[in-house]
């Protein structure tokens, strides 16, 4: 049974210091590099695929004016806008040649919260690659527990996918006091199974 790794958007400018931080965004890093080891380690590696597991890492990959900014109609400050450093992932998360890139939220008209709503290369869909690949479980951590993790979880479940978050691997924006309590109990109703990427090493 083929796993696959999901991390979510861990991008300069949802890490402390960027233009729409999370709260403490850059704690997921130490636990999401221990899984990525985790499967270096225990894999027979070759471009992009292994064994057992196959990595991908989500980022917002937006145009410079589009309706998800606050100042053309949208609900967030200016952020990830294709090619700037605020846009790239996070210096110290081990991304490497083994990582498909998903990028989401290209287009002036998307939000693009969930990984499932972007590419790979521009061109190949997320859950075609799943499916090339016989993935049947994947594995979430990432930023934010209440936005794109979320949605991530919840479509993964509607895929027909077995997933888990990591919790330990996940931070909430918390605009509104509880956000992150509510988004996990969503995404618990939606049929997420919980798990911690210590629980995830020892059991893999």
């Amino acid at each position: 049974m083929k796993k696959a790794l999901l991390i979510v958007d861990v991008q300069n400018d949802f890490c402390p210091g960027g233009a729409l931080a999370v709260p403490n965004g850059d704690q997921v890093v130490a636990p999401l590099n221990k899984m990525l080891a985790h499967v270096r380690k225990t894999a027979l590696w070759r471009w992009g695929s292994s064994k057992d597991w196959i990595l991908f890492a989500s980022r917002d990959w937006h145009p410079r004016q589009t309706t998800h900014f606050a100042e053309f109609g949208g609900q967030w400050p200016v952020h990830c806008v294709q090619n700037t450093p605020g846009a790239e992932f996070h210096s110290q998360l081990n991304i490497g040649i083994d990582v498909f890139v998903i990028s989401k939220a290209t287009k002036p008209d998307e939000d693009g919260y969930s990984p499932f709503q972007g590419t790979v290369r521009g061109e190949v869909p997320f859950q075609q690659l799943l499916n090339f690949f016989d993935v049947e479980s994947i594995y979430i951590g990432g930023l934010a527990t209440d936005y794109c993790v979320k949605a991530a979880a919840i479509d993964a479940v509607k895929m027909g996918f077995e997933t888990y978050l990591l919790q330990d691997a996940c931070r909430a924006v918390n605009i509104k006091p509880g956000d992150d309590v509510r988004a996990l109990n969503e995404m618990l109703i939606a049929g997420v199974e919980f798990t911690t990427t210590e629980e995830v090493i020892r059991d893999n």
